[in-house]
């Protein structure tokens, strides 16, 4: 393999490396402008937007154990974007962003080693933040004890005798 390809199949992979995510975008219809807008949007979730080879992407892919992308992924430009310990609040930037520019596609991500499609992609960013998902999951929990308290209380009031 020639030095060039090894170097940007090494490059792919550093950055394959720097979270346990991956979202693949088209950005034919980008601007640069639009690009920076969007890398200083990521830098708040320490996320990155690449531009890389599809073929480069391809074997670094495969190096590192991650599922095949199919012919579909693959076509036309790709930009990838990873890093930070937060997929959805990146694809949260993600999905604002093409709210707003209507110009970058997402085409498929992979979240723990399983692939995702852009509609499930969009799906996660629809999700609220993790500590809200938190205290939802909180106050159920405590909602039904504190029910439960109540039942009780109320079987005991009623067999006790009035005093």
């Amino acid at each position: 393999m020639r030095a060039e390809k090894q170097y940007l199949i090494s490059e792919v992979e550093s950055h394959l490396k720097k979270s346990d995510y991956v979202i693949l975008a088209n950005f034919s219809k980008v601007t640069v402008s639009d690009v920076a807008e969007l890398r200083n949007s990521l830098a708040a979730e320490n996320a990155e937007f690449h531009v890389v080879k599809n073929s480069s992407l391809r074997v670094a892919a495969k190096a590192l154990g991650l599922p095949e992308f199919d012919a579909a992924a693959l076509a036309g430009p790709t930009a990838i974007l990873v890093g930070g310990k937060n997929p959805a609040a990146v694809a949260k930037i993600l999905k604002k962003f093409f709210e707003t520019k209507q110009k970058l596609e997402v085409k498929v991500g992979v979240l723990e080693k399983k692939i995702f499609s852009a509609k499930d992609i969009a799906t996660i960013a629809d999700l609220p933040p993790f500590d809200a998902l938190r205290a939802q999951f909180l106050s159920l929990l405590t909602s039904n004890a504190a029910a439960f308290v109540r039942v009780l209380d109320a079987k005991v009031k009623k067999e006790q005798p009035a005093a």
